[in-house]
């Protein structure tokens, strides 16, 4: 789980929103990857290193075409490498206050969707296979059913799930009086 996917609802709970709700959750999802910049810079160049000296044994040989096609591999591997990064812009923001849970979901094109839900009317679904674990998690109202936390892993779905649950109840349950605050 990154640093981004940290779900802690108790910190969550002390957040004071713009129109002065208390946040009861906020998160903010974003796809995982396993190779930062760093890696990505040191896997090039042992690529590249590689491909070099193959292809020059084989120029030695005399069969000097084949140096191009493992220049067309280092090119394919660096494009996808770099279609990867790309759609790790993709992004997803879930905030639960006592009156609404705001869904917004930016693609990695830029491309912004936003949705706003009366938490009393949500319900909460999920798809779970025995063997994997959570499969799909889904917030319905009024007949639209909403996907979140589809490039997450199992065990982030179920943290994810766990905390959204309990702010979801939260916000069913109404705001609470508190004389000290």
């Amino acid at each position: 789980m990154t640093a981004g996917n940290d779900f802690d609802p108790k910190d969550e709970l002390e957040t004071i929103g713009p129109e002065l709700e208390p946040t009861l959750f906020s998160a903010l999802l974003t796809p995982h990857r396993s190779l930062n910049r760093t890696g990505f810079v040191v896997l090039m160049t042992a690529v590249t290193a590689i491909s070099f000296i193959a292809g020059a044994v084989f120029w030695w040989m005399g069969a000097w075409p084949i140096f191009g096609f493992f220049g067309l591999d280092v090119l394919v591997v660096y494009w996808a490498f770099k279609a990867n990064f790309r759609t790790a812009k993709a992004s997803e923001e879930i905030t639960v206050t006592p009156s609404e849970l705001r869904v917004r979901r930016v693609s990695h094109r830029g491309h912004v969707v936003e949705w706003v839900l009366n938490p009393l009317w949500v319900q909460f679904e999920q798809k779970s296979h025995e063997e994997f674990g959570i499969e799909r998690i889904y917030l319905v109202s009024r007949g639209r059913r909403i996907s979140v936390g589809s490039f997450l892993g199992p065990d982030e779905k179920a943290s994810f799930s766990k905390a959204l649950i309990a702010a979801l109840n939260a916000a069913k349950r109404g705001p609470t009086y508190n004389p000290i605050h």
